[in-house]
């Protein structure tokens, strides 16, 4: 897809019908002046597999349709959570059974690393998250023995752990914290090599969502869904938890040997506390979505490995619509935008889109050829 057939692509996204009772008109001539440029903390290769890797912050000026590099750092191998810290700055989090963890400032120099090399047999499964006091940094990790989930509880300075427990599952990808403290973890269930991350005995898969205590790691709570094939992997609230309507979703990915189960396969799974929800029983066409973010009045947003933006409102919850189309959508950050919040950036193959639905989408072409990793994160706004 050239960019006049990526531009075509996004026409007519801002009327988005999942969206009940609201009328969007494009109103980009009125308030232009008022979309600021965004930074956003990003990782990234070269565009060949075997590129050096980076990460640093990405400037979108809208008016000037351009991203620029404002900083970057090289990495030790390839990253995939980024947190956004404060003051400007970004912590990396290796990519699956990495052993590294890195904290670069508002300037792009490097502030602190830290290796889990002598850790005892921990590696790192990407995600990463701050307990709400900032207290804690909480990790999803495998012990390569024996492949069960750990969460390590580090110091938020030094990188240095300071106690872990068992996430009761294998496979514990991305970890969340509500406005208690309390930890989310999904449970892949996926059995790996950590040798090369291949797939071990798919058909003992065991996927959950846990809610664990963080004082002490005491599990408070395990939840499943019927299909044992559907991977729980990345989590985002709607809304801050503790907010009336606030809801956990999760992007799902599915495991079915069957292709035709896989392109049927839902992928987007709600959790309002008590329950995990299927809401929307037609999902991507292949099973897959790697990216899921606050979207939209309480909705979400995800992206899909098909090349898709997706788009869930739980006004009509059995509705999950497209808002862009574009070969390798995945990186994912929600987007305050020009009126109440709720549009997406979303990296792609050609470039950083932005989708809001009340003003026009825009895609800004990359500053250099670049294939960005699977997460961002937004900065800020200058």
């Amino acid at each position: 897809m050239n960019r006049r057939h990526a531009l075509r692509a996004l026409t007519g996204l801002t009327s988005l019908a999942v969206l009940p009772r609201l009328t969007f008109a494009a109103r980009e001539a009125g308030i232009a002046g008022a979309i600021r440029p965004a930074l956003i903390g990003a990782a990234w290769r070269g565009p060949n597999k075997g590129d050096p890797h980076f990460a640093g912050a990405l400037e979108a000026d809208w008016s000037g349709k351009a991203v620029a590099i404002r900083h970057a750092v090289a990495l030790p191998g390839r990253a995939h959570g980024v947190i956004a810290e404060p003051g400007g700055g970004l912590l990396v989090v290796a990519y699956r059974f990495g052993d590294w963890l890195l904290r670069s400032d508002a300037e792009g120099k490097v502030v602190q690393r830290h290796s889990l090399r002598e850790e005892g047999g921990r590696l790192l499964c990407g995600h990463a998250v701050y307990a709400p006091d900032r207290s804690a940094l909480y990790t999803t990790e495998t012990d390569v023995r024996t492949n069960r989930g750990w969460i390590g509880v580090r110091d938020p300075k030094t990188f240095r752990k300071l106690a872990e427990f068992e996430t009761h599952g294998v496979d514990p990808h991305q970890v969340e914290v509500d406005h208690a403290g309390l930890l989310y973890v999904a449970n892949g269930g996926v059995a790996r090599n950590p040798a090369n991350d291949g797939k071990l005995d798919l058909a003992s898969m065991d996927s959950s969502l846990v809610r664990l205590d963080p004082a002490d790691g005491r599990l408070l709570g395990q939840w499943r869904l019927p299909d044992p094939r559907l991977s729980l992997r990345h989590l985002a609230w709607n809304r801050p938890p503790g907010e009336a309507g606030a809801l956990l979703g999760l992007a799902l990915q599915a495991e079915h040997n069957d292709a035709a189960q896989r392109e049927a396969a839902p992928v987007l799974s709600v959790f309002d506390g008590k329950a995990l929800t299927l809401p929307a029983p037609v999902g991507d066409g292949v099973g897959y979505c790697g990216n899921i973010a606050p979207a939209y009045r309480g909705g979400f947003a995800l992206t899909s490995i098909a090349g898709k933006g997706l788009v869930w409102h739980p006004g009509r919850p059995e509705k999950l619509q497209t808002f862009v189309e574009m070969q390798e959508a995945y990186a994912l950050a929600p987007w305050h935008g020009p009126g109440r919040g709720g549009g997406a950036l979303v990296a792609t193959a050609l470039g950083l889109v932005r989708w809001h639905p009340e003003t026009q989408a825009q895609i800004l072409a990359w500053p250099q050829p670049m294939a960005v990793d699977n997460h961002w994160v937004l900065i800020g706004e200058t």
